[in-house]
């Protein structure tokens, strides 16, 4: 077994990590705009959010042997499902022709007020890489 350590002030509250690998399947916990320092990227703006969330999704999936292509399915909670359209337009950028299975779940609260989003994902990765 192998796991990303999520950075966050929270993770010594919670005891979680970003990620973890089991043979070929990568599980990335929740993923939201938080930085390690505690802000939040841009706060009011969903698309830029869910991109930076996205971000460090793939890039823990990456640092575990993986890539966006692996990245089979994603799950998109969203603060106010009325906005749904700006995280789809940020998970369109990222996956173009990949097109994981996704879910967009809407109307949630955070640990932060300021959070607009937090996303999910699970890898499989076929070769070991």
């Amino acid at each position: 077994m192998k796991r990303v350590v999520a950075q966050a002030p929270w993770v010594a509250d919670w005891a979680y990590s970003r990620a973890t690998r089991v043979g070929p399947l990568i599980e990335v916990g929740g993923t939201t705009a938080g930085k390690p320092d505690g802000t939040v990227e841009e706060p009011g703006d969903l698309y830029a959010q869910t991109k930076y969330a996205l971000s460090v999704v793939l890039a823990a999936v990456e640092e575990l042997g993986g890539t966006k292509e692996d990245i089979l399915r994603t799950r998109v909670f969203v603060r106010n499902i009325d906005d749904w359209r700006e995280a789809g337009r940020a998970h369109a950028e990222l996956f173009g022709d990949t097109m994981p299975t996704s879910s967009c779940i809407g109307g949630l609260e955070f640990l932060n007020p300021e959070l607009l989003v937090e996303i999910e994902a699970t890898a499989y990765v076929l070769d070991d890489k």
